[in-house]
């Protein structure tokens, strides 16, 4: 399978499509999970390898930092009821207002307008506030006791649209390391490690730096628009502490490599570092959007998981490997029958 890469407007949506058949989308993940496979990509060589995952420590050296969103995903999905009709109401968690009041898609949204209450259990309803243009709106909890205790009782894992099996354990949609709640999707470079790779990596020399990203369901968004200047990304909230920009300064100014674990850690590490190349600590929305002709400032070596064709996520990687590099990388995935998606294989371009 090729792709007529030569001339292509890399601002255009269709430049970032490729073939996948349907059953190379992982539906489960693999067990152990650092077992799952890693194509190795080396920018200066253009070499390709194949390996596991347990082997990215092989590609590691000491001194190197390596980026980690310790983000956690809420039981984002709700499945409640129209308290009128009964009609069947989904709800899916994007993105918290306040202490009440949150940011969601819902499903189906044609049957829902301000004021409609809708029925969770006994302890927990909503209702719209204001719907929004793009399919999501606002809507306001009302419930007993505390909100994230309801939600656990009732919410399910927020798995994507193009995974159909069901997950047998919650915490295999959780990396070993999550601790702040606030993602409605994970952050799935990180989901191949396991506790005691991130030990052996430690023991090897290698500085784990944690940011925050929590994700939106924005993530699985499809770009609309054929120009991709005109696709408008959502906000997602970030956190670089005091501490941490103080050790990623540190590792530039002596030289040592920034590796980011996930597309999630590249935009927090991007969106924080100015234009002279300086971490600057903040707790903020980003929006950023990064695609071919992005200047990294930040962002030495990627690992990553392969992304749906014409998403943003694969014109990040596009901007960082280079446009025709990554889709000859993807070309080789499909041809080597790696996994896709959230529960799929995973590549390190350095």
């Amino acid at each position: 399978m090729e792709n007529n890469i030569e001339n292509k407007d890399l601002m255009l949506k269709s430049s970032y499509f490729y073939d996948l058949p349907e059953e190379l989308i992982a539906q489960v993940p693999v067990e152990p999970r650092d077992h799952s496979r890693l194509l190795v990509y080396d920018k200066k060589t253009k070499k390709i390898e194949h390996k596991k995952f347990y082997n990215i420590i092989d590609y590691l050296k000491e001194g190197d930092t390596l980026v980690i969103n310790n983000t956690r995903v809420l039981p984002a999905r709700l499945i409640g009821y129209k308290e009128d009709s009964g009609a069947k109401i989904e709800v899916l968690l994007q993105k918290r207002i306040n202490l009440k009041k949150w940011e969601v898609i819902a499903k189906p949204f044609k049957r829902l307008k301000e004021g409609t209450k809708i029925v969770f259990s006994q302890n927990l309803s909503c209702e719209v506030v204001s719907k929004y243009t793009y399919g999501s709106c606002e809507i306001e909890f009302m419930f007993d006791g505390v909100f994230e205790e309801r939600l656990m009782e009732v919410g399910q894992m927020p798995l994507p649209p193009y995974i159909h099996e069901k997950l047998k354990d919650k915490e295999r949609y959780q990396t070993v390391y999550s601790k702040v709640e606030g993602s409605s999707a994970a952050p799935t470079a990180g989901l191949h490690f396991t506790k005691e790779l991130l030990s052996k990596i430690k023991e090897k020399g290698i500085d784990v730096v944690e940011v925050l990203l929590h994700v939106g369901l924005g993530t699985f968004r499809p770009v609309k628009e054929d120009n991709i200047l005109n696709h408008e990304m959502h906000s997602e909230y970030i956190e670089m502490t005091e501490e941490n920009a103080a050790k990623l300064n540190k590792a530039k100014a002596e030289g040592r490599r920034i590796i980011a674990v996930g597309t999630t850690s590249v935009r927090v590490l991007e969106s924080c570092t100015d234009e002279n190349g300086v971490v600057i600590p903040q707790k903020r929305e980003t929006k950023i959007f990064i695609y071919p002709s992005y200047k990294f400032k930040c962002v030495d070596a990627i690992i990553t998981n392969f992304h749906l064709p014409e998403s943003t996520l694969i014109m990040l990687v596009s901007a960082f490997a280079g446009y025709d590099q990554t889709m000859a990388i993807y070309n080789e995935a499909v041809k080597e029958r790696y996994r896709f998606f959230s529960f799929g294989d995973a590549m390190f371009i350095k």
